[in-house]
């Protein structure tokens, strides 16, 4: 008998593990071979997304800078081309990116839950399109490889941070 009632806690608590809700998942990497990789997974801990500085030029995504809560993450990638930025509103996150690339991320546009769509780059290449895998998730850090260019990015996605004081 007391065999039988370990055993029923055991499927109780397994049970209950598998249907806790998920939240993370991750799209990418959309680009080519090459370049130093990168990540802001640390950057995150400083806060929800906030702003976007991207470096274009003619053909391509050049750099890339995200701004975390207050703090602007390393810039990655090249010098060259023209710096662009965008703040987010006030609550406002990214749900879904899409772009183009080839062998260099030439494209990118960051859409939001307010409805606002943020395009840079260029409309030439291969077309993606990344979302979260579940409900209530939004972009949360990237990561990717650059050199000169932007060479590849990863989109990293969980839910919106509970204690936004740093927001």
């Amino acid at each position: 008998m007391l065999t039988l009632a370990i055993l029923a806690l055991l499927c109780a608590s397994a049970s209950a593990n598998a249907i806790q809700a998920r939240s993370s998942s991750y799209n990418g990497e959309y680009g080519g071979g090459g370049g130093e990789r990168f990540s802001h997974s640390g950057n995150q801990l400083d806060g929800p997304i906030t702003a976007f500085r991207v470096r274009v030029s003619k053909y391509y995504i050049i750099g890339l800078q995200v701004r975390y809560g207050k703090t602007w993450s390393d810039y990655v990638g090249g010098s060259s081309g023209d710096l662009e930025e965008i703040y987010l509103h006030p609550g406002e996150s990214v749900i879904q990116v899409s772009g183009k690339y080839k062998y260099y991320l030439r494209k990118l546009v960051f859409i939001t839950d307010k409805g606002r769509y943020l395009p840079f780059g260029k409309d030439t290449g291969i077309s993606f399109n990344a979302a979260p895998l579940f409900p209530s998730s939004v972009l949360r850090y990237i990561s990717g490889r650059a050199s000169s260019v932007i060479n590849a990015i990863g989109l990293h996605w969980d839910s919106y941070p509970s204690d936004c004081s740093s927001c």
